[in-house]
């Protein structure tokens, strides 16, 4: 069984702040799903892709530092790249944000090699209610840290969810870590 990996403090709340901010100085554009493809009764959120916004190389070095670590000393994938660009989420009460279970692998040349998937929590977890990541990594639902500045790490296979954000906004970085195909 791979049971998600939390890594405290990846990011200092200044950093989240500073994160928030530079996804906040673009255009968020609506989330979709692989291939794609919209579906407001899966996914309701609105996104910025960090490899868009200056002065973000700072995020990628700490991203790939906490996922060597967590692959070295849990979960021992083939990965050998970061084929996309860190995504800032914000799911927020008032457009009813939320993301319904789902895997992170999907179609596509870059989604089939998903490995492992990186959640980090930018908000103060009191500055929202609602919007609960939990992971489904056997028949029991678990909810994810929402301690500001932690990371989760889990197998992009693993099914999760963002709960619906029912007052305020959360913040998220996502990312994920390819290789080849399992076997």
């Amino acid at each position: 069984m791979h049971s998600p990996y939390t890594f405290p403090d990846a990011f200092t709340p200044a950093e989240c702040d500073r994160i928030i901010e530079i996804a906040a100085e673009t255009e968020l554009a609506e989330a979709g799903l692989v291939g794609a493809v919209t579906d407001h009764n899966i996914r309701r959120a609105r996104i910025a892709w960090l490899d868009d916004c200056e002065g973000t190389g700072w995020v990628m070095d700490r991203i790939i530092a906490i996922v060597a670590r967590a692959n070295r000393e849990m979960f021992d994938f083939d990965i050998r790249e970061f084929g996309e660009s860190p995504q800032v989420a914000r799911y927020g009460a008032s457009d009813g944000g939320h993301f319904d279970w789902h895997s992170d692998i999907g179609d596509g040349r870059i989604a089939a090699r998903r490995k492992l998937t990186l959640v980090v929590q930018l908000s103060d977890p009191d500055g929202y209610q609602g919007g609960v990541l939990e992971l489904m990594p056997d028949t029991q639902p678990r909810q994810a840290s929402r301690g500001r500045g932690q990371a989760t790490l889990f197998p992009s296979f693993v099914l999760h969810r963002v709960t619906p954000v029912t007052g305020g906004e959360r913040f998220s970085l996502t990312t994920w870590a390819h290789g080849p195909a399992f076997r």
